[in-house]
Order: C-alpha cells, then sequence, then structure tokens
C-alpha cells in the first residue's frame, strides 16, 4: 500500500508540474498573440491615416534603395515600418509560417525620437528582425524554453544598441527551436516555423525565424547566431544571403548562452551574430553600420576595425580554391551541381579556380567540433531541461545527450560524429591545442596555394521536417569554419531540377549507413527549391568574404 501510494504520489507530481509548464506555455502564446494584434492595430490605424501609402512600391525595394529613399525624404520611416508591420507581409508571413513570436511595441516611441535626430545613421528607417534570444529591453529572450518566460530583459544586447544609433528599428523577434542547438525551428512554446516557399520544408535553423519571415517578404534584414551554421542553413534552406563573421569582429556570443549556462564557455567551438537579408549588399551596409565608434565603445573587446569599403568593391582577379563534397557527408545532387556551376561562372569571369582539400574533416567533426561543442558530454544542456517538455523534433539529440556517461563511453567509439563524451581539465587544455594546430594546419595548406578565398558547398536544399534533429552531424560543410573561426557566407546561385531529384534516386552518400540515407530522404520532394553555395575568408577578412559572395551573385543572377 505504501509503495502504490508513494507511486501514485509522483505520478500525480509530474503531473502537476507538466500541467504547470503547459500553462506558462499558453499564457506565452497569448501574450504572443495580444502583441501581434497589438501590431496589426497600430499598422491597421496607420493605414487609415495615411491611405495614399504606396506598401507594395515600398515592400519591393531592396534595403539599399530602401535607405536612399529615406535620406532623401522621398519615403518617411513611419511609411516603411508600418508597411512592415501591416497585414500584407508581417502579419500575413507569421500566420502563415508562424515565424514572429513578438511585437518589439518600443519601436513606435524609437520612431518618434528618430524623426527629432539632426543626424541619420546609415540604417535610417529600415526595420529590422531580432532573433529570439537577442536581448531587448522590455522582452523576453527565451531560447524556446519554459524556464526563461518570465524572465523580461532590463536592457537591450549591445548590438541592439548599436543598431539603433545607426537609425535601424528593431521591431519584431522570431521563433527559433529549443534551446538552439538543432537546425531545425521548432519549441513547444510557440510552435513549428515551417518554410514560405514550401510548408512541407524546414526553414533551417537555429535562426530559422528570420530565415523564414525574409525569405516570406516579412522583413527586409535580421540578426541571427551562428555556432554551427545557424545563420547560413536558414539562408540556404530559404534562398537568402546570410554571413557568419569572424567571432568578435561584431559581437562574440559565447556557447553558454545558447545553453542558458552561467558558466564561462570553451573557445573551442566560436559563435558569433551576423546579418541575413536578400542580398549580399544589404549584409555588407550592416556590417557597416555596425563596426563603428558605438560599438567600440560599448564593447572593448571588439577590435576597433571599421569596414573597409575599399576590399569590398574590388574588382581584383581572385585566386579561389573549391571542393564539391567535404569527403564526410557526400553532397546532395543540386549541392555538387551549384559548385559545379559556380566554378565555371567565376572562371569565365577571369578568376582562377584551385583544387582543395580540407585537411582531415572526419577528425574535425568527430574530436574538435563534437567534443568542443558538448565538452561537458551535454550535461549543462542536459540540466537545462529540468522543469520543462523537450520538444520531439530535439528528442533524438537529447535522448543520446542524456545516456549514462560510461554508455556514453562505449557508443562513442562506434558513433563518434553523434556521441560526445565528458572531458576533463586536462583534456579541455588538449582539445584547445589541437583546434590551434588543425588551423595552423588549414592555413598553412590554404598559404602554400596562395588562395584568397574558398568557394565550397553549403548543406541543402530545405530538408523535410523532423529530419533536422537526426543529421547534425550532416552540419559538416558548416560547423568547419566555426572550429576554424573563419568568415563564411551563403550566398543562393540556383534551384533544384528535375534532373537533380532524379539523380538523388541514387544517391547512396560516402558510406551507406543510416546517415546517408537519412539526408537522402530530407532533401527528396524539393523541385524548384533554392540551392545556395559558401563563400569563406580568412579570419577578420570580413569584406573580402561579402565582395567575393557579391562577384557569385552577380554572375548567378
Amino acid at each position: 500500500a505504501l509503495l502504490c501510494s508513494s507511486a501514485a504520489a509522483v505520478v500525480l507530481l509530474k503531473w502537476l508540474a507538466r500541467r504547470q509548464i503547459r500553462q506558462k506555455m499558453e499564457e506565452a502564446r497569448r501574450t504572443r498573440d495580444l502583441a501581434l494584434e497589438r501590431m496589426e492595430k497600430a499598422a491597421h490605424r496607420f493605414k487609415q491615416e495615411n491611405p495614399g501609402t504606396q506598401t507594395a512600391h515600398i515592400l519591393s525595394l531592396t534595403m539599399v534603395e530602401l535607405v536612399e529613399k529615406l535620406k532623401e525624404g522621398s519615403l518617411s520611416p513611419e511609411s516603411v515600418l508600418y508597411s512592415y508591420m501591416g497585414k500584407v507581409k508581417a502579419l500575413e508571413v507569421t500566420r502563415e509560417v508562424n515565424c514572429v513570436i513578438d511585437f518589439i511595441h518600443g519601436c513606435e516611441d524609437q520612431l518618434q525620437k528618430l524623426k527629432k535626430q539632426k543626424e541619420k545613421g546609415l540604417l535610417y528607417g529600415i526595420p529590422i528582425s531580432i532573433k529570439d534570444h537577442i536581448n531587448c529591453k522590455g522582452h523576453v529572450s527565451s531560447g524556446g524554453m519554459v524556464k526563461f518566460l518570465g524572465q523580461v530583459k532590463e536592457e537591450d544586447s549591445v548590438i541592439v544598441q548599436v543598431l539603433k544609433s545607426q537609425g535601424a528599428i528593431p521591431f519584431v523577434k522570431t521563433n527559433i527551436p529549443q534551446t538552439m542547438i538543432n537546425y531545425d525551428c521548432s519549441n513547444l512554446i510557440f510552435g513549428q516555423t515551417l518554410n514560405p516557399l514550401n510548408h512541407r520544408k524546414s526553414p533551417g535553423g537555429s535562426s530559422g525565424g528570420e530565415g523564414a519571415l525574409i525569405a516570406g517578404g516579412g522583413s527586409i534584414l535580421g540578426i541571427g547566431s551562428d555556432v554551427a551554421g545557424s545563420i547560413r542553413l536558414p539562408s540556404s534552406f530559404c534562398g537568402l544571403c546570410g554571413l557568419k563573421p569572424t567571432g568578435n569582429r561584431i559581437r562574440y556570443i559565447p556557447t553558454s548562452i545558447l545553453f542558458f549556462h552561467p558558466l564561462t564557455f570553451v573557445l573551442a567551438v566560436t559563435g558569433m551574430m551576423g546579418p541575413m537579408a536578400r542580398d549580399v549588399d544589404s549584409l555588407a551596409l550592416c556590417m557597416k553600420a555596425l563596426l563603428c565608434e558605438e560599438m567600440f565603445r560599448l564593447d572593448p573587446t571588439v577590435p576597433p576595425i571599421p569596414f573597409d569599403e575599399e576590399v569590398y568593391t574590388s574588382s581584383k582577379p581572385l585566386r579561389i580554391g573549391y571542393y564539391e563534397g567535404d569527403g564526410y557527408f557526400q553532397p546532395s545532387p543540386s549541392m555538387k551541381r551549384a559548385i559545379q556551376q559556380t566554378r565555371k561562372l567565376l572562371q569565365d569571369a577571369g578568376h582562377t579556380l584551385v583544387p582543395f582539400a580540407p585537411p582531415k574533416i572526419d577528425y574535425v567533426v568527430d574530436e574538435l567540433f563534437t567534443r568542443g561543442i558538448f565538452s561537458d558530454g551535454a550535461a549543462h544542456l542536459v540540466d537545462c531541461f529540468k522543469g520543462d517538455i523537450v520538444d520531439p523534433n530535439l528528442k533524438s539529440q537529447f535522448n543520446t545527450y542524456r545516456l549514462p556517461v560510461l554508455v556514453k563511453r562505449i557508443l562513442a567509439i562506434i558513433l563518434k560524429p553523434i556521441v560526445s563524451v565528458w572531458m576533463s581539465a586536462k583534456n579541455l587544455w588538449d582539445q584547445h591545442g589541437a583546434v590551434a594546430v588543425y588551423r595552423t594546419e588549414f592555413i598553412a595548406k590554404w598559404r602554400k596555394l596562395r588562395l584568397d578565398v574558398i568557394l565550397c558547398p553549403v548543406l541543402g536544399p530545405a530538408f523535410n521536417h523532423g529530419y533536422a534533429g537526426k543529421l547534425f552531424a550532416a552540419t559538416s560543410y558548416t560547423n568547419l569554419y566555426n572550429v576554424l573561426n573563419f568568415p563564411a557566407g551563403v550566398v543562393p546561385v540556383s534551384t533544384v531540377t528535375r534532373a537533380d531529384e532524379e539523380e538523388l534516386k541514387h544517391y547512396r552518400g560516402h558510406y551507406g549507413d543510416p546517415w546517408d540515407k537519412r539526408l537522402k530522404e530530407a532533401v527528396e520532394g524539393a523541385m524548384g527549391l533554392p540551392v545556395a553555395v559558401q563563400c569563406v575568408a580568412l579570419p577578420w577578412q570580413e569584406e573580402l568574404c561579402l565582395r567575393f559572395m557579391k562577384e557569385v551573385e552577380t554572375l548567378a543572377h
């Protein structure tokens, strides 16, 4: 009787705990709905008071065109902000694909202050969307986790402060996957975000809400973050341009923030913030605006290196290393074709193309990346779920992370890409040393070939729902450059063809293992969806990376 009553009590307590969690989730959804309703009313009010506003024209302009018209006064910041806030785009997009989780209501007050400023910043009047975990005063940074729902931030993050100082107007926050350690975009609080180009597909992640909103036309510029490809993968899946800068070039994000743990993260894998937009010029303008005196004043850890316009606008022929596959995950047919076509375009334009192969890629993914990002065996990540419910899209990963250490040690021998074991302090030092040695080896190979930049694949096309959590190791094409801490950007160059889909039927992968089979299933049914390439430069050479991206964009289109 005592055992039965104890068991019943445990079941009851668990049920009450889950009920409380679900109540918090429902409250968060109600808060979001009220915020979006407030945004809709504000946009409707402006439309009624200004019936002549050319909303369709405003939404059709590139960011560079928009900046010019705002500065010359032919468009007002109000008309631009309310056009993007309006039902035509932002609201329709979020109801269709579920990408916006909050309205930054202070944007209307900021708009009034902006009108009184004498100097117009580089992003004067540009509405900007912000990824969930980037702090905005008066708003929650949930990380898709219930435990953080009540924590309203008291001040803007540095990057938001700098954007505002340059005249930009952050107006919405966007959805992310739970904990942001998945490149899908789903959490149990706000639900699954869909790809606006094909609702059966994922928008990518973890900056998936940004990707979906910008691709759907509801934002012209967004700020994401990237620790394994979280800017570049949504850009690839949604047909956008995205840049992962060198760590600390803008503002470094330790992965402890991504995992919501107060301890300082070991810097074996570097995460950082970066811009996402519809074209490369928008990324360059955003970087130019961010690399300013205000950034260097607010965050003295950011090197005071202004944007080098001369490098970005140079037309000097480039010496470009390239590879069609990394030797770890066989590229999908469209990924491979994108590199082949872009290589030919670049050669025809007078650039020199040199074959390149990343050294020891298995070692990078299995040891340097996986063990670097989960140096504690994912213990802190697992701790985050106490008092929370695991999203179904994350369960495959989570179940692996919470295995006992002994079981992990055994499985790590067989399943290196999937299982990481806890490292001692000495192992941690060795890990840092190994990353430094590998970076030196990679740069030496780069220098020997006298390369300026590298052209390589980025994972794509967009995955079917539910596969990202089962294919974490497929981020090898992007996470390599987090380990190296090189700037890397993504540019769409083509779309999936019928021939690509036919060739995919014969895809076997390098090993013919379950992960190769899953990759084939993940990218099936992508006819007409974007295909991108990745452009890479050496550390601190964001301007050269962007210049290369611009060249690829121009030739491809």
